[in-house]
């Protein structure tokens, strides 16, 4: 592994008992169009991988649902044998139909053959992280993650699992699931216009628990703001690096996993999201999403 050029912002974060960097890497869009197949560029994704690697990112974001199998074999394939310090953390609760589509699948039976494809597309023993992925395409949907949540538990207690947290889920499930099991995370939408979250992350601060935002720059529909654009021009930088040091600056229980197949792009949000916002700035993007 090479000495990183680039110093990654916003430091570590321990989830239970593994730290890693506040700034990570998503995977997802390393798989071909609309997260189906392989990707065009097949080296040039294993090359993402390897240069997050070299750049100190030690915390990488997937699913074996992506492709289906594809990101987590394109990491298997750049990264394996993983160093000690890089921790994967996976979802289940959802898997892929012919259309391209994401059908719900958390019946005990489905999250089990997920871990097992997890564990085997990865090339591990244990996985480090699992997410059970609640609601739907739309977003959350209330109702209890009792059956689902406590099948990982057993499939913890049977030496599958290091740690668990939950992803697309509202702030009763994610009491739900920690009056059943420790978690270390959450994962849900959340940037500059998606406010939501604001009092949840907060909360999760206290308890030490890791909020993981999803589409931290507004996913399939850029985030959009003249206050946004304003600072990023006073800052001579772009309204997605904005964006990013914006979220790292939000609350240090926030982890960003941002998604790029280029390795330009991928420099580009870690020199981004290590930009100093002032006091105005700041105040002045807080006022967009509220």
């Amino acid at each position: 592994m090479s000495t990183p050029s680039l110093s990654l912002p916003g430091g570590t974060w321990n989830l239970g008992d593994l730290t890693v960097t506040r700034f990570g890497y998503g995977a997802m869009q390393l798989a071909g169009p609309w997260v189906m197949g392989p990707p065009v560029d097949r080296e040039g994704a294993l090359a993402v991988l390897r240069e997050a690697a070299d750049l100190g990112v030690t915390h990488i974001d997937t699913s074996d649902a992506y492709g289906p199998r594809i990101t987590n074999e394109l990491i298997r394939e750049a990264l394996h044998p993983y160093s000690e310090s890089l921790h994967i953390v996976t979802k289940v609760g959802a898997t892929r139909d012919a259309q391209g589509g994401w059908p719900i699948a958390r019946r005990p039976e489905d999250l089990r053959r997920q871990i097992h494809d997890n564990l085997t597309s990865l090339g591990l023993d244990v996985l480090d992280v699992v997410n059970l992925r609640l609601g739907d395409a739309e977003g959350p949907q209330p109702g209890s993650l009792a059956e689902p949540f406590e099948t990982l538990v057993e499939l913890q207690q049977q030496g599958l699992i290091r740690h668990l947290g939950v992803s697309n889920a509202t702030e009763e499930q994610v009491r739900e699931a920690q009056s059943i099991a420790p978690i270390v995370c959450v994962q849900n939408m959340y940037n500059l216009a998606h406010r939501h979250d604001d009092k949840l992350i907060d909360r999760l601060a206290t308890d030490g628990i890791a909020y993981v935002p999803y589409f931290p720059l507004g996913g399939f529909t850029p985030l959009q703001s003249s206050a946004l654009s304003a600072v990023a021009a006073r800052s001579k930088a772009t309204p997605m690096s904005v964006a990013l040091a914006w979220l790292l600056q939000r609350s240090p229980n926030i982890l960003l996993i941002p998604g790029t197949s280029s390795t330009a792009h991928l420099r580009e949000n870690i020199a981004g999201a290590g930009l100093p916002l002032s006091d105005e700035d700041l105040t002045a993007l807080d006022d967009i999403g509220r």
